[in-house]
């Protein structure tokens, strides 16, 4: 009889609220369907969901550009100081670099962000702006999908930077991008 029950039909538990008011949302993609792990989307309003979004949707455009942003010195170097006697042709890749930007160059950087974060600097301008017609739902979703996805590249990218820190050479490769050597030469 004990053998038999491991096949028996089981009852299944109702989902959360969180999941039926937001299933239907754009990101709500397959497989995984709305992921909330960490339940934080557990009995709040709509607009604060709305505020989650567009968080997500912020920390996925900044990623995105933090991403190419990473890579792109690999290629190309544009040969001006940054500081008095400090050229861009000195400052290590990724996370070395840390120790070489000058302290008046982090000042910068943290004010150039603050400000676009606070003041909206950069701004909603109307050129350039593709008329989508009804290709917009679609486009949000790649977006969404592209910032979600250059989320966890950064976060790799820096976990192997650093792991390449501390034990240079750790995954038998001298640079970030293999496969063009030329791009070193």
């Amino acid at each position: 009889a004990g053998s038999a029950a491991a096949f028996a039909p089981v009852q299944q538990g109702r989902t959360s609220t969180a999941v039926q008011a937001f299933e239907n949302e754009l990101g709500v993609i397959a497989p995984t369907g709305f992921f909330d792990p960490l339940n934080l989307s557990k009995n709040i309003s709509q607009e604060k969901f709305d505020e989650y979004r567009t968080a997500e949707l912020k920390h996925g455009r900044v990623c995105m550009l933090a991403v190419l942003g990473y890579v792109a010195p690999e290629t190309y170097r544009f040969g001006y100081d940054i500081a008095p006697g400090v050229s861009t042709y000195d400052i290590p890749n990724g996370v070395a670099a840390i120790d070489y930007i000058p302290a008046l160059g982090w000042a910068q950087i943290i004010f150039f962000i603050g400000a676009v974060d606070y003041w909206g600097v950069l701004g909603d301008f109307d050129f350039g702006k593709p008329d989508l017609g009804d290709k917009e739902e679609e486009r949000k979703l790649q977006e969404l999908q592209h910032g979600r996805l250059a989320m966890l590249a950064i976060l790799e990218l820096l976990r192997h930077d650093s792991q390449n820190l501390v034990k240079p050479g750790f995954d038998g490769l001298d640079t970030l991008i293999t496969g063009f050597p030329f791009l070193y030469n």
